[in-house]
């Protein structure tokens, strides 16, 4: 039990640290979290709406490219906020009651609140200001960033230690991670691509959380493509070999 609650209390110092150090010292805080996403999905609703008349579900394009982007943020924002858990707190990591699980725990915590946070107000708006506000499916919703933001901790963990280990990879992951944003579904529809295509993007476990947090906005989406076993597979799958890493590299996290 006294391991317990020293636990909680460093996590919960950590993550008073963390939030100070990433919302505190920069002009609005938390109103940038905010203000990024919504850019981003104003740019790409002008630039489709020049394209084409109609998304490629529904009638709002907002809504269309706010429910991709806000699902691969779950997995894009936690996974690269996780890569640098380590190496940003090694100093504190030479405190006997400061454990390197302990800032991985205060970052998925503080990631997870701030992408939900993000999600509620940019959708939230989105969906005020429709003539015919969509019947939200919340099991596929909470499902879907459940999913990506474990998805992002098992890649974050293993990074943060083979960043540290093999400086190297890093370069190679950034380079690998990079054009993950265009083949994650955001911009379009996997079911109605080409055959190959198709079946090439949806080895993408992006994809299938794009899907099924699309899901919970669309109730005529059916998503015939949705694996749901290949996606738990996956998330699975880098729990496991980040963990695995992690606990065989304790002395590395340190900087012994």
């Amino acid at each position: 039990m006294y391991y317990l609650t020293t636990h909680i209390r460093v996590v919960a110092a950590l993550l008073i640290r963390e939030m100070s150090t990433r919302f505190g010292n920069k002009p609005g805080g938390y109103i940038w979290a905010i203000l990024d996403p919504a850019a981003h999905i104003a740019f790409m609703s002008v630039i489709f709406m020049g394209i084409a008349r109609l998304p490629a579900l529904g009638t709002s394009f907002p809504l269309f490219f706010a429910t991709g982007y806000i699902a691969f943020q779950f997995y894009a924002a936690m996974c690269g906020f996780l890569n640098g858990a380590i190496k940003s707190n090694r100093t504190l990591l030479s405190y006997p009651n400061v454990a390197p699980i302990d800032t991985i725990v205060a970052r998925y915590i503080l990631q997870a609140a701030t992408t939900v946070f993000v999600a509620i107000c940019v959708l939230g708006a989105i969906i005020v200001t429709m003539h015919q506000p969509p019947e939200l499916y919340w099991p596929a919703i909470l499902e879907a960033a459940l999913a990506a933001t474990l998805l992002g901790l098992g890649v974050g963990i293993f990074n943060t230690i083979m960043f540290l280990r093999f400086p190297f990879y890093e370069q190679v992951f950034n380079i690998v991670n990079r054009p993950m944003f265009l083949i994650s579904g955001v911009f379009f529809l996997p079911d109605a691509l080409p055959g190959p295509m198709r079946e090439v993007v949806l080895f993408n476990p992006l994809v299938h959380v794009v899907m099924l947090f699309r899901r919970g906005f669309y109730p005529q989406y059916r998503a015939a493509e949705l694996d749901m076993f290949y996606l738990y597979s996956f998330v699975f799958t880098a729990i496991f070999a980040g963990l695995f890493v992690f606990t065989n590299s304790a002395a590395v996290a340190r900087g012994r």
